[in-house]
This record gives C-alpha cells, structure tokens and sequence, in this order.
C-alpha cells in the first residue's frame, strides 16, 4: 500500500513538472519576439515603451490560459527574472516583465510598489545616462525625464488601487514620487493625508503631511491638524511619537502668537 502511494505521489510530482516546463516554454516563445519587437520600437527614436502595446501583442488571456493554477508561480519566477533585467538597466525589457508579473498575480502589493519605485526612481537615471549624462543633459531636460516616468510610476499605483483600494502604502508612494523626484510639496502633502486617514497607516504619514503645510506657509492649517491629530495618538506607542507632536503644537502656536490662555492643553 505504502509503495502504491509513493509511486502516485512520484506521478503526480512528475506530472507537475512538466506542466510548469511546458509552461516555461510557451511563455517564452510568447514573450521572445514581443520584447524584440519592442526593442526594435524603441531604436527608431519611441522614448518609451507603450504598456497598452504589451498587453495587445501579448493577449492577457493568453498568459492565463497557459498558466492556469500556476500563476502564482510564475509571478514569483518572473520577478525573479524581472529583477535580472532590472540590473541589466533593460527598460523594455523591464516594462514588459511588470506588466507580465502584475496580470499574473495583482494581489502582493510588493509587486506593484516595487514595479513603480523602479520605474519612478531607476529609469530616469538610465535615461539621463544614455542620452550623455548628468553634466551634459540640461536641467529641463532631466525635468521631463523625471516627469514622464512619474507619469508612468503612477499609472501602476493607480492600477494597485484597484486591487488594493485601502492600502495605505500605495497613497504613500504617490506621496513621496510627488515630493522626492518632482519635488511638488503640495501634491504630496495631499497624498500624505489621503494615506494618514487608513486605521493601519504609519505614523509619519500625518507628521509628514504637517510639516509640508509647515513648508507651504498653510501654518494655521498644519496647527489645526496637529491639534486634532495629538488627542488620537497612543501615549504607549513610541512610533507615534506623541511628545514631538505636542512640541511642534507649540512651536505653532509662537510662530501664530497665539495667546497663552487659547493655546492648546492635552
């Protein structure tokens, strides 16, 4: 009986793999002359990789009908392969492989933060690099660069959203795409308190948004905030920093004049 059970056990395992070969196989033949394809595209002068493109030439059910109850596999084996191609500064390439990886498996919100982060944050600096440089590209130049991959940095957090519409994280990267690559403090602040208003937040996410009123000149408006926020934070939780909060009140309250009889008592 026991040997009867070892060899079904050895069938099955065998079975298993070689429907993920198969699979391996056709994702490849798939995915071979798309990212050539593309790659051909991008040397005739096309700045970017048109992600609509990618799912047209590459069929979304395709991928799913192939793959069936291995998506979550694959997912996981081609963000393997996409990080490969990540080091290779392999933009195409890059974009093809998120698109591939996220229509696969949408639900690790690590896919999608990561896909955008990279997008937002590494492809702008390989852009800059072919076209000289640094040193040789203008400053507007690198604006637009900035601009046009936070645009597409965007367009997979929007797409999270739709999977993951109250994961704080996902409004915390739009944040500090708006605040570190394009530096628009006001956008970010925004996005700052969108993300603070989640139950699971991270307490910075409301620090921050302050301290950007702080930096727009919106003084009454951050003291206001900051007044609401400081009687809803722990006194036991040390991330909360509940101390900071009620000191910067009062630096508020010296920069607004306001009396010592209206100033605010926890």
């Amino acid at each position: 009986m026991d040997a009867l059970y070892s060899a079904d056990v050895l069938v099955q395992r065998l079975r298993f793999a070689g429907i993920l070969v198969l699979a391996l196989l056709s994702l490849g033949f798939v995915t071979t002359p798309l990212r050539e394809s593309a790659w051909h595209q991008v040397k005739q002068g096309q700045p970017e990789m048109n992600l609509e493109a990618i799912e047209g030439s590459l069929g979304h059910g395709l991928v799913i009908g192939v793959l069936g109850g291995f998506r979550t596999v694959m997912a996981d084996f081609l963000w393997i392969q996409a990080n490969h191609i990540w080091e290779q500064h392999d933009r195409v390439g890059l974009d093809a492989m998120i698109r591939l990886v996220t229509t696969l498996d949408p639900r690790p919100e690590f896919f999608w933060l990561n896909s955008a982060r990279m997008v937002a944050y590494d492809v702008p600096s390989w852009r800059i690099r072919e076209e000289g440089g640094f040193n040789v590209v203008s400053e507007a130049r690198q604006m637009a660069i900035d601009l046009e991959q936070a645009e597409q940095a965007f367009a997979i957090l929007r797409q999270a959203l739709g999977y993951h519409p109250e994961n704080p994280m996902i409004y915390l990267d739009f944040a500090q795409i708006y605040l570190n690559r394009l530096k628009d403090v006001e956008r970010a602040a925004e996005w700052y308190l969108k993300a603070s208003k989640f139950p699971d937040a991270p307490y910075y996410a409301a620090r921050i948004h302050a301290q950007l009123l702080k930096r727009l000149g919106r003084y009454e408006e951050a003291y206001d905030f900051l007044v609401a926020l400081h009687p809803t934070l722990p006194d036991d939780e040390p991330y909360a920093h509940k101390g900071v909060i009620f000191e910067r009140i009062r630096e508020l309250e010296v920069t607004l004049k306001i009396p010592l009889w209206e100033r605010f008592e926890p």
